[in-house]
């Protein structure tokens, strides 16, 4: 059964993240308020790593509306690409912290499916850092994150937000091609 709550935290992720791939600074407001109601949402269905990661989003749109507003030298912030030593660090950063706190979540917690839980948290986490700072490779993220995500949600009946993010990996995919055309045409 669909609830107001996820209808809704639904509806104003789907237009945070379908502005966020057509590189459109509006997404990071609209993503504080869905932040907020997938939040409570989470709770209310024990993933509580997803709980934590919705307060981290809350925080990171603030700071990402200011960087992408203001960027280096009060600029806008101009898509790029990340070093490739950067993100093998992300990579085996996420591997590690994965692990950790899913022990924690199974040691210490009801929450259920801890390790994929924890999974999603730590590369959004990862994705999230990559968006703020304009950089394409968040796209393939994303897609990581979609991925794993769709099977959890839906394995706790939230039939509507598990169809969304498979919505969202497509969007992720057109938006991964969209930031390298532009950041070609800007080269």
């Amino acid at each position: 059964m669909v609830t107001p709550l996820e209808l809704s935290a639904n509806a104003v992720m789907t237009v945070s993240i379908l502005l966020a791939g057509r590189n459109n600074v509006h997404s990071w407001w609209l993503g504080v308020i869905g932040c907020t109601m997938f939040a409570v949402l989470f709770y209310g269905v024990q993933l509580y790593a997803d709980v934590a990661l919705q307060l981290f989003f809350v925080a990171t749109c603030l700071l990402g509306w200011l960087q992408w507003l203001r960027g280096a030298g009060g600029a806008a912030l101009p898509i790029s690409s990340a070093r490739f030593g950067t993100l093998l660090w992300m990579a085996a950063a996420g591997l590690a912290a994965t692990a950790a706190y899913g022990l924690m979540l199974k040691e210490f917690t009801d929450a259920y499916a801890p390790f994929i839980d924890s999974a999603v948290l730590v590369f959004s986490i990862i994705a999230q850092l990559l968006l703020m700072r304009r950089q394409v490779e968040t796209w393939p993220v994303w897609l990581i994150v979609n991925t794993v995500a769709v099977p959890l949600y839906a394995s706790r009946g939230l039939t509507l937000t598990a169809v969304l993010y498979a919505a969202y990996w497509v969007n992720a995919a057109v938006s991964w091609w969209w930031w390298r055309r532009q950041m070609a045409t800007a080269a």
